[in-house]
């Protein structure tokens, strides 16, 4: 079994990738139950673009939700959890690196290009979508099977969060939405070289290494033409050996033939 995890590109428990998953989803319902039970107003501590007070959201924005609608938080809570789950899964070595950069990159980019007067941005869906747009272009451009699967996966489970990007609901913060895929695409390319690779076939390596691969079909087709040549070969030597058949012809004469001859003979 060690063998094996040393090998894989994958570590084969999850338990180095739901503790992550929990960490986040754990903090962003305390913060919810703070925000729910004492009156304050932790909104104002979302993204306000091109706004100085508003560059604070930057960092907390995405553990923000409305008090007065549960079923933000709860839309949020699954979607966060399964993907970060499958990020440090998948991609353990650059998952830290990703997270972090969706988190931080998502926020600046609302916060630059976002209406000023669309009010508050809060919540951890532009996190999600930069998980989305990471994970399914980062399996792509892999060309690794698990990771593409993974990919497929993701679609399967969040391809209609595409329509969040559009401006359709006042209240969504379709920006958040926007900048978050962008971030997440934009991340698959720049990690491309790190974290899992397809392993290499034989013939991949010594291609690396300057070793010809050998010529399978040539030595196949080598080997047919010296078989054809042996067989022509046997039948040359079997049309130069002829059978001699010697046989002899005895002729006996009839009494008939005898008697003219004596006749003939007479006659002389």
């Amino acid at each position: 079994m060690d063998f094996m995890q040393q090998n894989s590109p994958f570590d084969l428990t999850l338990r180095h990738a739901v503790v992550p998953a929990f960490l986040v989803v754990g903090l962003m319902w305390l913060i919810y139950l703070v925000d729910y039970v004492l009156p304050i107003n932790l909104y104002e501590w979302g993204v306000f673009a091109q706004t100085w007070k508003g560059l604070r959201g930057i960092l907390f924005m995405p553990l923000i939700h409305s008090p007065q609608d549960i079923k933000h938080i709860f839309n949020n809570s699954v979607p966060t959890f399964l993907l970060v789950t499958a990020l440090f899964y998948s991609y353990k070595d650059v998952a830290w690196k990703v997270f972090i950069s969706s988190w931080l990159l998502t926020g600046i980019f609302v916060w630059i290009f976002a209406v000023k007067t669309s009010g508050y941005h809060i919540g951890m869906s532009g996190v999600i979508y930069a998980l989305v747009g990471f994970l399914f272009t980062s399996g792509m451009i892999r060309q690794f099977f698990p990771l593409q699967a993974l990919s497929l996966f993701v679609i399967f489970l969040y391809g209609s969060l595409i329509w969040g990007i559009f401006p359709m609901e006042p209240q969504v913060s379709w920006q958040g939405h926007l900048m978050g895929l962008i971030v997440g695409i934009w991340l698959a390319f720049y990690f491309r070289t790190e974290g899992p690779k397809r392993p290499k076939y034989q013939y991949e390596i010594e291609k690396e290494m300057g070793i010809e691969p050998p010529d399978l079909e040539g030595m196949y087709l080598e080997r047919l033409r010296q078989m054809e040549e042996k067989e022509m070969e046997k039948l040359a030597e079997a049309n130069q050996k002829t059978i001699q058949v010697v046989y002899h012809i005895t002729q006996k004469e009839s009494s008939s033939e005898t008697k003219t001859s004596e006749k003939t003979n007479e006659i002389k």
